[in-house]
């Protein structure tokens, strides 16, 4: 018997039918215990696995998640990453990961490579040239071909599907309100994400708390940053032009600890002087000196919250209503405020 044996072989080595080997394996309480020790010695003798691919077709599902995300290297989605596997394996799912790269024509490649009976739904983030170009068809193609998606953070509001979001607006409101409580007189906003979506609502969250603090006498400061060669020299325009400047928000963590090298060169005393806020609770925030305060976005909880979703919506096969989720984002107050 070689490596390969299958469900067949088993039972006919054993004298056994090839159902009360199956039930055997999967620890039924339909089979004696003697009967399920014999099945799963032999099995793990020869090395037995189960045909995924004559499971799928038996059962009509694959039991495995596509997961499409823009970049890897990223703290978030790579915390999401972890959560989505997490739940997944919890209920028995495996899943299958693609990067977008965010790139449009790598997320159309990989919907289309997997759509072909290998998955059976989609978690996913659209990529940052998808939404910049309002790209939507190829989400509404593959739904119509009977593949639910789930999409979380960078969302589109042209698709029809379950969504797990932060509330982005409520963060940095949330932020800035703090930063203003604290006395904080001057506080500019650097945003990396200014054309996503979520970048307007970080901005709107921004802006709305500055207007509705009647002692802020500024007007709103948002430093747009799209090449990540230049966030140095950017950023320290930014002290240049605004000598009395007070506290940083920024959208992500590479600007906020850009921004802290900048204010600690120009001399400032942080946070005595100078605030700074981050965007995401990972390892850049905790290791600056002093370290950052930051919004974190609860990334694992959004992972698993996708899962549940999707998982949900493969077990009712209709057509309810689809949820927008919103996860919990939490103030982390460190040694920069």
């Amino acid at each position: 018997m070689n490596n390969h044996v299958t469900l067949k072989q088993l039972a006919k080595e054993l004298g056994l039918s090839i159902s009360t080997v199956s039930k055997a394996l999967k620890n039924s309480y339909e089979i004696n215990d003697k009967t399920i020790l014999r099945v799963q010695a032999l099995a793990k003798k020869h090395n037995y696995r189960p045909n995924r691919m004559a499971l799928s077709l038996k059962n009509n599902q694959t039991k495995t998640i596509g997961v499409i995300i823009p970049n890897i290297l990223n703290y978030f989605f790579s915390k999401v990453l972890l959560g989505i596997e997490d739940e997944a394996n919890k209920n028995g799912y495996q899943i299958i990961i693609c990067l977008s790269n965010n790139k449009y024509e790598k997320e159309l490649q990989s919907l289309e490579l997997l759509s072909d009976g290998s998955v059976d739904g989609f978690i996913l983030s659209i990529a940052r040239e998808t939404q910049r170009e309002k790209h939507h068809n190829h989400f509404n193609k593959i739904i119509k071909e009977g593949y639910p998606i789930v999409m979380f953070d960078r969302v589109s509001e042209n698709v029809n599907c379950d969504k797990v979001v932060i509330d982005d607006f409520e963060a940095t409101f949330n932020a800035t309100n703090y930063l203003l409580k604290q006395g904080r007189k001057k506080i500019a906003l650097i945003s990396t994400v200014s054309n996503l979506d979520i970048g307007k609502q970080r901005t709107d969250g921004y802006t709305e708390a500055l207007k509705k603090y009647q002692n802020y006498q500024n007007d709103a400061i948002v430093v747009p940053i799209t090449d990540k060669t230049k966030y140095e020299s950017t950023i320290s325009d930014l002290f240049k032009e605004h000598k009395n400047i007070d506290a940083i928000l920024t959208t992500n963590n590479v600007s906020a600890v850009t921004a802290l090298k900048m204010a600690q060169l120009n001399g400032y005393e942080v946070p005595k002087d100078i605030s700074v806020i981050g965007f995401s609770d990972d390892q850049i925030s905790r290791l600056s000196h002093p370290k950052l305060s930051t919004i974190d976005q609860n990334a694992f909880e959004m992972g698993k919250k996708a899962v549940e979703s999707l998982i949900s919506r493969l077990a009712e096969k209709s057509t309810t209503a689809f949820k927008t989720q919103v996860v919990k984002t939490d103030l982390l107050v460190r040694e920069t405020t």
